[in-house]
């Protein structure tokens, strides 16, 4: 092909959005590699849903007709990995890809309902996901999920079984002690938990490990920044000043520890009214907007404030796998998409990560 007509290609990937994915377009999960007359386009789905995979075949196949484009061309899809240091391909972490962390500045503001759904998503998206819940002192996951009672097998000391559910693999401290138990650990304990917890079950292989980190900037987000390579981070925040202020101090420690921050979800957007569908921004407007803009990450997303994300989640059944075509969980699936097409990103660029600049100001 000529360098003419792979300009052209390039300006028509980059003015096709992906199906499913507002602001994302195919130019920024697609490779274009010739040779000779053969054309090939490395698509990083970060999934592997046939009727996703169908869509994009299509979009690219009429994008080549329009260009005239006769080339032989070979469509790659595939799940991005960002490309993480040697230490996190060892023991039961080596067949996993991404490993990425959803955090919060503070508690309260539904960092682990955006986890659990975004890895509800990604494994109905077709990936291969595994749940781990940090968060010792709290864990949720066992309840959102709805495993009840049920344990994970435990093989040995250092060999645990994940909890299959809902196609996720789950492992919690929940799942350990019952739902009284408090744990009432200093720092290290906790961290040493949680290095327990992430080292010895036994994950296999995974396109995703989503990690539902504890509110704050402590012990537990130190251990895991600092014991394997992550792919990135998701801030969860809702648009008011005050969660604002603990969001930032997520962003500014995950830059620290030279983690890649994938982007922000807006949680708790506007509220709906479940009688008249009226909507009102109870809690500000804009916040993870205005977060995203001034560290230069993306806005992954907003979600509304409903009675059907608490009802279900509490319920077990969190909305994704509740209600797979609610609108609702068509905003956790862009969410969930749009982290994989960042990833891919990063992996392009070397796992270099957005440049943040941190100032005393």
């Amino acid at each position: 092909m000529n360098s003419d007509l792979l300009q052209q290609l390039d300006t028509k990937l980059g003015a096709t959005e992906v199906p499913g994915i507002s602001g994302i377009v195919l130019g920024d999960i697609t490779e274009t590699v010739t040779a000779g007359n053969s054309l090939r386009l490395h698509v990083a789905l970060g999934a592997r849903s046939p009727m996703l995979q169908a869509q994009l075949k299509h979009d690219l196949a009429q994008i080549l007709t329009q260009l005239g484009v006769s080339a032989d061309v070979d469509f790659s899809i595939s799940v991005p990995e960002a490309k993480p240091s040697p230490e996190a391909k060892t023991g039961n972490l080596a067949q996993v890809k991404n490993i990425v962390a959803v955090a919060s500045g503070k508690g309260g503001v539904g960092k682990s309902t955006t986890a659990v759904n975004l890895a509800l998503a990604l494994a109905a998206d077709g990936a291969s996901v595994g749940m781990l819940d940090a968060d010792i002192y709290g864990p949720s996951q066992p309840h959102m999920l709805g495993v009840g009672s049920e344990r994970p097998v435990i093989n040995s000391p250092s060999s645990v079984e994940p909890i299959e559910v809902h196609g996720l693999k789950l492992i919690s401290m929940g799942s350990l002690v019952t739902e009284k138990t408090p744990m009432v650990w200093r720092g290290p304990m906790a961290s040493s938990a949680l290095q327990q917890l992430m080292h010895n079950t036994n994950w296999g292989e995974l396109d995703y490990l989503i990690v539902d980190m504890p509110p704050g900037t402590g012990d537990i987000q130190l251990t895991l920044s600092q014991s394997v390579a992550l792919s990135g981070a998701v801030i969860v925040t809702t648009p008011q000043d005050i969660a604002l202020l603990d969001a930032k101090k997520g962003v500014e420690m995950f830059t620290k520890v030279d983690v890649p921050v994938l982007g922000v979800v807006e949680n708790m957007s506007t509220h709906i009214c479940s009688n008249c569908g009226h909507t009102e921004a109870i809690f500000g407007e804009e916040g993870g907007e205005r977060l995203a803009e001034q560290y230069g990450v993306s806005l992954l997303g907003r979600l509304p404030l409903t009675m059907a994300i608490r009802a279900q989640t509490d319920s077990g059944l969190p909305p994704v796998a509740a209600e797979p075509a609610s609108n609702v969980a068509a905003e956790y699936f862009s969410i969930a998409r749009k982290l994989a097409a960042s990833i891919w990103q990063l992996s392009l660029a070397g796992n270099t990560g957005p440049l943040i600049s941190i100032t005393d100001d």
